[in-house]
C-alpha cells in the first residue's frame, strides 16, 4: 500500500494547541483523523463531504479527544484506542478533563469500537498503519507509523516525542522510565529521516531528536 497521493493536514485545536491530523485521499474522498482535539470547528469545516474511515487516538487525554464525540456522530466513524485507556473516553476523571475546568469542563463519549496493540497493522484509506505501543506519557500511548523505505517514513507520535522535548510524565499513569524506554527502544530505532508529527508543536525528525534533544 502506497502513500502516493496522500495529503497530510494539521489543525491546532483547543486551548492547549493540540495537533489533530487529517490524512486524506482527495481523489477518493476518503480520510482518517488522528487525535481530534477540543474546539474542532476548523476540522469539522474541512472534512465536509469526506468519508472518515476511522478516528485514531494516540492516547485519551482530554485535549486529544475533545472532538471525538462530534465527529463520530457526524460521520459514523469508529474509534481506535489502546486497551490500557479503554475507560478513559467514558470517564472525565481519567481523561483529565475534570482537573482543568477552566479549559472547558468534563469530556465524555462512548467507548472505542476497536482496541490497538503493539505491532498491529491497520489497513485504512489504502495505507498500512503500524501501531507502536509507546507508554510513558500515559499507559496507553501509541504511535502510528506509515510509509516505506522508498517513499519515506512518517510517525504520528502523540505526546511522546516533541521537537527538543518529550511528553510530561507527572499525570496519572505517567512514568519517566517507560517514556525513555519507548523513545530509545522503539522510536529511535526508526530511520533518521522519519518525520515526526507530534501532538503539540512543529514537526521534527527522528535523527534530529536523537542528535539534539536534551531530554533523551
Amino acid at each position: 500500500m502506497s502513500i502516493e497521493g496522500l495529503k497530510i493536514e494539521a489543525f491546532s485545536l483547543g486551548p492547549i494547541g493540540t495537533n489533530a491530523y487529517l490524512l486524506s485521499r482527495p481523489n477518493e474522498g476518503k480520510a482518517i483523523i488522528i487525535d481530534p482535539g477540543m474546539n474542532p470547528k476548523p476540522l469539522l469545516k474541512r472534512i465536509g463531504d469526506l468519508q472518515i474511515e476511522a478516528i485514531l487516538l494516540t492516547h485519551a487525554h482530554f485535549d486529544h479527544i475533545g472532538g471525538v464525540d462530534e465527529i463520530r456522530k457526524l460521520k459514523g466513524s469508529p474509534v481506535y484506542l489502546h486497551d490500557a485507556e479503554a475507560d478513559w473516553l467514558t470517564n472525565p476523571k481519567l481523561n483529565g478533563s475534570t482537573k482543568y475546568p477552566e479549559l472547558g469542563g468534563p469530556i465524555q463519549t462512548d467507548p472505542a469500537e476497536f482496541a490497538l496493540d503493539q505491532g498491529q497493522v491497520l489497513k485504512l484509506i489504502g495505507l498500512e498503519i503500524k501501531v507502536l505501543h509507546t507508554p510513558g506519557h500515559s499507559p496507553g500511548s501509541v504511535s502510528f507509523l506509515i510509509g516505506s523505505e522508498s517513499e519515506g517514513w512518517y510517525l504520528f507520535g502523540g505526546d511522546v516525542l516533541f521537537r527538543l522535548s518529550v511528553g510530561r510524565t507527572d499525570l496519572p499513569g505517567g512514568r519517566s522510565e517507560e517514556l525513555l524506554d519507548s523513545i530509545h527502544g522503539k522510536l529511535f530505532k526508526l530511520p533518521d529521516e522519519t518525520v515526526v508529527y507530534p501532538g503539540h508543536g512543529v514537526k521534527t525528525t527522528i535523527g534530529y531528536e536523537r542528535d539534539n534533544n536534551p531530554h533523551v
